[in-house]
C-alpha cells in the first residue's frame, strides 16, 4: 500500500542559521506557531544538539550537516516510523552519492560505517506535526579520543569532499520522492540494515530483550525472536549490536 505524504516536492523554504541550540527545537516552535509542513532548518552549530534517549549530540561548527525537517504526516499513526526510517535511508543514499562513503543503517535511526556512528536521527511528534532531525558528520579534522571507537565522519572514510549543501540537497530530493512510497523505501531500508540477522540487545524502560534481529514489519517495528524463541514486534528501544563469541 503507497501512502503519499504529499506533494511530489515535500520541503520548501530552507532557513540556514550559524547557531541555534537545537534545530529540533526550533522547528517544534514554529510548527505551534503555524509554520507549513516542508519547512527546513539547518545550523552550523548546534549548543544544545540532542540524540536518542536524553544523549548530547557533540559536533565541531561546520563539521557536520545539521538538519531538521517539519513534515505533517499523512500516514496512521502506527506508521510514522517508517518515515523517521526513510529519512535514514534517504540520507545514506545521498552521503553515497555525494561522497562515495557507503553507510549501513542501524535500527532504529542510526547510520553507521562499520561499527562507527556516522549519523544519528532525533524525531519528535506534537498533534499533527512530526520534526524529523538528523547529524551527519561530514568533515571533521579527527574524532575526539572519547569518540573514537564509537563516531566517524565522511573524510575520515575517505569520501571526496564535499559540501553540506550538496548533501542537503541530494537528501531533500530523495527524501521527498522516497516519503510518496512507504512500503518500497521500507524494503530498501531493510536491505541497508546491518541489525537484520544480528544478535542484538533491546533496552526498554521496561526492561531488557535479547535476540535475533528477523526484519522490519510493516509499520516499521523491530521483528526479534528472542532467546527463549518467541518472536516480538518492538516498537521502541535502544538497540545494541552484541559481538558474535
Amino acid at each position: 500500500m503507497t501512502e503519499p505524504l504529499a506533494s511530489p516536492t515535500a520541503f520548501g523554504e530552507v532557513r540556514w542559521l550559524p547557531e541555534i541550540d537545537s534545530t529540533n527545537r526550533y522547528l517544534m516552535d514554529e510548527a505551534r506557531a503555524g509554520a507549513p509542513a516542508g519547512l527546513v532548518v539547518v545550523a552550523d552549530h548546534q549548543t544544545a544538539g540532542r540524540g536518542r534517549l536524553g544523549r548530547t549530540w557533540v559536533a565541531p561548527p561546520g563539521a557536520s550537516l545539521l538538519v531538521s525537517v517539519l513534515l505533517a504526516p499523512m500516514v496512521p499513526v502506527d506508521r510514522r516510523h517508517l518515515l523517521v526510517m526513510t529519512a535514514g535511508l534517504a540520507m545514506a543514499e545521498a552521503v553515497e552519492a555525494e561522497t562515495g562513503v557507503v553507510a549501513g543503517l542501524k535500527w532504529p535511526n542510526d547510520l553507521l560505517v562499520g561499527n562507527r556512528k556516522l549519523a544519528g536521527i532525533l524525531a519528535e511528534a506534537a498533534g499533527d506535526v512530526l520534526v524529523v532531525g538528523i547529524g551527519v558528520n561530514l568533515e571533521w579534522h579527527s574524532v575526539p579520543d572519547e569518540l573514537a571507537a564509537i563516531a566517524t565522519a565522511c573524510n575520515l572514510e575517505g569520501g571526496r569532499p564535499t559540501s553540506r549543501e550538496s548533501v542537503l540537497t541530494t537528501f531533500l530530493a530523495g527524501y521527498s520522492a522516497r516519503l510518496n512510497d512507504l512500503d518500497t523505501a521500507r524494503r530498501d531500508y531493510e536491505a541497508r540494515l546491518l541489525t537484520l540477522g544480528r544478535r542484538v540487545r533491546v533496552e526498554q524502560a521496561g526492561g531488557v530483550l535479547t535476540g535475533i534481529a528477523q526484519g522490519v514489519d510493516a509499520s516499521g517495528h523491530l521483528v526479534l525472536r528472542i532467546d527463549d524463541g518467541t518472536v516480538v514486534t518492538v516498537a521502541v528501544g535502544d538497540v545494541i549490536h552484541l559481538r558474535v563469541e
